[in-house]
């Protein structure tokens, strides 16, 4: 093990990048420490151990690059990504949304394109649901691709690097919305990413984008179903969305089941926020953070959701 790779003892002992404050709502995934019964603790540990600040594999991002990404982010989900031109200098937290439940295809082609816009000259690490990152064959892939978990141990570890990160606040509350909220910014309420950019001494840079919501159509939360079948307790998840997507039709999605569809995607990186790390403890001025960054991605969403003229075909 390289001086990178942290073992998942640490994190027993740490914080989560995203601990509810006080007063604020609980969200599943971006808690803390490892507790509660065997199949979460197996999550948990399977989850966050292994994860490296090294960012993406060059050899294997260069392949993935040329034979997969290429034709998946120009022909299947034509995707435009603008605003390269407000990026500050690294390194930087981005905060987005993400939809598409446990595909986030607007997520996974942000990174996709990132890494063919800068290469190896500038390190962005996405972050993943403990969930995803424990699943055998996709937590390796994300590990090869530079993901790590969303906690305060790994996101500090790779800020403090000097590498990029890209938090999604509202975890699967978020992408897991119905078809209906596609368009409607879901941070959750939760301001721990506030939090962080300050401790890290870093600026926030907001992100928008529109048409994962169309890779497949949430019809329902299942947020009942999810309380009946003990989702949170067993899988970090408050929702257990019914999906009409291919290859099944109607399902129920407890874990990725769909093919997402060819929808269009845009994204763009919005003005950048910048924090003043001793106002931590000012909650007036963490809320109007918030609520700026809150505002900054509904706009954005809201303009290139505008651009769309038909679902899928954009």
């Amino acid at each position: 093990m390289n001086n990178h790779e942290i073992e998942v003892i640490g994190h027993r002992r740490g914080r989560p990048a995203f601990l509810p404050e006080p007063g604020e709502r609980h969200i599943p995934g971006e808690e803390g420490g490892i507790e509660g019964n065997a199949i979460k603790r197996f999550i948990g540990t399977r989850a966050r151990s292994r994860w490296s600040t090294d960012g993406p594999d060059p050899a294997f991002m260069e392949k993935q690059i040329r034979y997969v990404w290429n034709f998946l982010l120009d022909r299947y989900f034509r995707v435009e990504t603008t605003g390269w031109e407000r990026l500050p200098e690294g390194p930087v937290l981005f905060v987005g949304v993400h939809s598409g439940t446990w595909l986030t295809m607007d997520a996974w082609t942000l990174c996709a394109e990132w890494y063919r816009h800068f290469g190896t000259s500038r390190t962005l690490h996405g972050t993943a649901h403990d969930a995803l990152m424990a699943m055998p064959g996709l937590g390796s892939y994300f590990r090869k691709v530079g993901v790590v978990p969303a906690c305060r141990d790994s996101v500090s570890a790779c800020l403090a690097q000097g590498h990029d990160v890209v938090v999604w606040p509202g975890g699967e509350v978020d992408a897991m919305r119905s078809w209906a909220k596609r368009d409607k910014v879901v941070l959750g309420g939760r301001r721990g990413f506030i939090r962080q950019a300050m401790r890290s001494k870093v600026p926030i840079v907001p992100v928008a984008t529109a048409g994962g919501g169309d890779t497949v159509f949430v019809l329902s939360e299942g947020r009942g179903l999810a309380k009946l079948l003990r989702a949170k307790k067993l899988m970090r998840s408050e929702v257990c969305p019914l999906i009409l997507g291919a290859p099944f039709g109607l399902a129920l999605e407890a874990l990725p089941l769909h093919i997402p569809l060819p929808a269009k995607i845009r994204t763009e990186f919005l003005n950048p926020v910048f924090v003043d790390p001793d106002r931590e403890d000012d909650p007036l001025y963490v809320d109007h953070i918030y609520m700026k960054v809150e505002k900054s991605i509904q706009e954005g969403v809201n303009r290139l959701a505008a651009r769309r003229k038909f679902p899928i075909f954009g």
